[in-house]
């Protein structure tokens, strides 16, 4: 029987996505040693990808699970232990092995996700904490995300996680004076996450990075919905993920916005990401990712309708630079600028971000945009090809040395095709 047709393995592979995470902080909450949970947890799977093929699925997979991995855990205290305590090292082995709930676990991924992003550990690699330990993500395939070498990237989890350990971080939930600070650096990992997924350019694939971050924002909306800044997260993924089908033609080319065609958007997508965007602001506090939704809310509506949305549009930035002004935002502005017919202004904002945007490819992308409609062909060809020297993407890179692209009218982002942000704040 091929495994993709045995139930065991579908099993087991469910488990692995869904319940790692709840796992992993269950058995690392009280050692706070991630690094020997996961080791505990990996072998739970394998005994469960060996067995349940055969031996059925159990009635409560996720318990299954976590009284093999808490009994592999504590079988490698007991040897690390025996030296110096055998008996008493035993002796907790058996209470571990008796205190096995049947019930169905809690969930405690929220606490992970906090210890992910716990003041201790450097931002730069907490959204791939976040991956490898709430999702399972191997160092290799988060390594090629970020464009680090994997060595460094396992070198990076690996001190990160000890240091978790060391410093004695609590798998707890912050006291209620701590906790918009730190669900601010959540969202921010997970954003991040997105950003690298985006990069990716991948075609519609719901394994890769920018799906993994997907879940991420889903399941810190359901543990957290109080903070309508989940919702607006989780509403800005899906706005742009939607789109994902028609960012490429047959092939392989980059499809600009203003040229995709809409009925290959997942209109799913958009009306969950429009649910959740109303859910944010029925709750009364605006703030970054809920105006990010709803600018690309405004982007998905001009498409759909013809719609010339630019004033309400430049209104949104407007209201985006005074509650979270960044580079990215300044310069979406200024295309958004050039849309609405205001070029020389466009210009001049992007002139102001100069010292600062050497080497942001969505500045220059932007910056060729706006010579061009000024009529200033060779600055904008210079521009543009500052803009495809710095872009990864093969795709990209042939789209803005195109004439195709300097000759296109004008439109939002027509070089900037995710997130506004996409490009800052990303681990290194």
């Amino acid at each position: 029987m091929r495994a993709a047709a045995n139930p065991g393995f579908a099993a087991a592979e469910a488990a692995a996505r869904t319940a790692y995470g709840r796992l992993l902080a269950l058995l690392s909450r009280h050692s706070r040693d991630i690094a020997a949970a996961e080791d505990a947890l990996a072998t739970a799977l394998a005994q469960a990808l060996a067995r349940w093929p055969d031996d059925g699925v159990p009635a409560n997979p996720d318990a299954w699970l976590f009284t093999v991995a808490r009994r592999a855990l504590g079988h490698g205290r007991a040897r690390a232990a025996t030296a110096l305590a055998a008996e008493p090292a035993l002796s907790l082995l058996d209470a571990e092995r008796a205190n096995i709930p049947q019930a169905d676990l809690p969930d405690e991924r929220l606490k992970l996700l906090f210890v992910c992003t716990h003041p201790a550990i450097a931002a730069r690699i907490q959204a791939p904490l976040m991956l490898q330990v709430v999702l399972g993500l191997d160092a290799a395939r988060i390594a090629a995300a970020f464009l680090v070498s994997p060595a460094a990237m396992s070198q990076a989890l690996v001190r990160a996680k000890a240091r978790i350990r060391d410093a004695g971080v609590p798998f707890t939930v912050p006291p209620p004076q701590e906790r918009p600070a730190r669900l601010a650096a959540i969202r921010t990992a997970i954003y991040a996450a997105y950003g690298a997924g985006w990069e990716q350019m991948a075609a519609d694939q719901a394994s890769d990075l920018a799906g993994e971050a997907l879940f991420l924002a889903r399941l810190l909306t359901a543990l957290a919905p109080d903070d309508p800044e989940n919702a607006g997260l989780l509403a800005l993924i899906l706005l742009c993920e939607a789109r994902r089908p028609a960012r490429r033609d047959a092939q392989g080319g980059f499809v600009p916005l203003d040229r995709q065609d809409v009925t290959l958007w997942h209109r799913t997508l958009i009306e969950e990401g429009e649910a959740a965007l109303r859910a944010a602001a029925a709750l009364g506090q605006p703030g970054r990712f809920q105006l990010e939704a709803a600018i690309q809310s405004l982007h998905n509506h001009q498409r759909f309708t013809g719609a010339d949305l630019s004033a309400p549009l430049i209104g949104l930035y407007d209201r985006l630079m005074d509650v979270a002004p960044s580079i990215g935002a300044a310069v979406a502005q200024a295309a958004a600028f050039t849309a609405a017919g205001a070029a020389p202004a466009a210009l001049a904002a992007l002139d102001a971000l100069a010292e600062r945007c050497g080497d942001h490819q969505p500045w220059w992308a932007t910056r060729a945009r706006v010579l061009a409609v000024l009529g200033d062909a060779d600055a904008a060809r210079e521009a543009a090809s500052r803009a495809a020297g710095l872009s990864h993407d093969p795709a990209i890179r042939r789209f803005l040395l195109s004439q195709d692209f300097l000759g296109f009218p004008p439109a939002w982002q027509a070089a900037m095709p995710g997130p506004q942000q996409a490009n800052e704040g990303e681990p290194a």
